[in-house]
């Protein structure tokens, strides 16, 4: 087993004030030679974003973009027409393709919102850009993986063009669980979202990451309540 260890406190960061971002691979004026991405897997941003704030229209190519609010309400509009607001416990699903534009603002005037935005490389270039959005059940991850995003269309939650996983899992205290690879080239990016949780040889509190390659199955066990988000990628594409 081979693992790279991101504690929270090494994140980059950046407040404009309106924005309060946190990224775990270099992006923006925030660059780390060290931290480009895991794999295929190119950008975990932890976003706040106060209220009647966000980011005005702005393209895209290429790229599976993830959106997965923790706290709030996002409004997205697109140049294919979507206009549609994603609220905590649902995701959202943007393959760039060959070329889009869309806008994301926080559909409060008040209220913060919390997410996360994830950048994975796609399999297949300049497809026609896409846009999917699917609502889950917290109460399904209690101490089981849920998934959230496949590479395939018929599976549970949304697909992307790219062979990888996206699960969350809230573990009850001293809770064991177990992540089994889907394919043997694939690594896992695992992001405490909140609690403290071992892994092998690391400790991981709210908003640690480790960064697992090279094995088949990944033993978690629990030590304070709490939810990881699993990013499983190709380390090669």
């Amino acid at each position: 087993m081979k693992t790279i260890f991101h504690p929270e406190n090494l994140r980059g960061h950046a407040n404009h004030g309106w924005l309060i971002a946190k990224h775990s691979f270099s992006f923006a004026s925030w660059q780390n030679r060290e931290k480009m991405n895991f794999g295929a897997l190119r950008v975990l941003n932890d976003d706040i974003v106060l209220g009647g704030n966000g980011f005005g229209e702005h393209p895209h190519e290429n790229m599976e973009i993830i959106t997965i609010p923790l706290e709030g309400a996002l409004r997205h509009q697109d140049s294919m027409g979507h206009s549609e607001v994603i609220h905590s416990g649902e995701v959202q699903v943007m393959s760039a393709g060959k070329g889009i534009y869309h806008s994301e603002i926080n559909d409060s005037a008040n209220e913060k919102i919390n997410l996360f935005q994830l950048w994975i490389f796609p399999n297949k270039q300049n497809v026609e850009p896409r846009y999917d959005q699917i609502n889950y059940d917290i109460a399904d991850a209690k101490d089981a993986i849920l998934q959230l995003v496949s590479p395939h269309k018929e599976d549970a939650g949304t697909w992307i063009h790219q062979d990888a996983w996206i699960s969350i899992v809230d573990l009850s205290h001293q809770h064991t669980i177990n992540y089994a690879l889907h394919l043997p080239t694939n690594g896992v990016y695992i992001m405490a979202i909140e609690g403290q949780h071992e892994i092998g040889e690391h400790t991981l509190n709210k908003r640690d990451a480790l960064g697992i390659s090279e094995c088949e199955t990944i033993h978690i066990n629990n030590i304070q309540p709490g939810r990881l988000l699993l990013v499983e990628v190709p380390m090669i594409f």
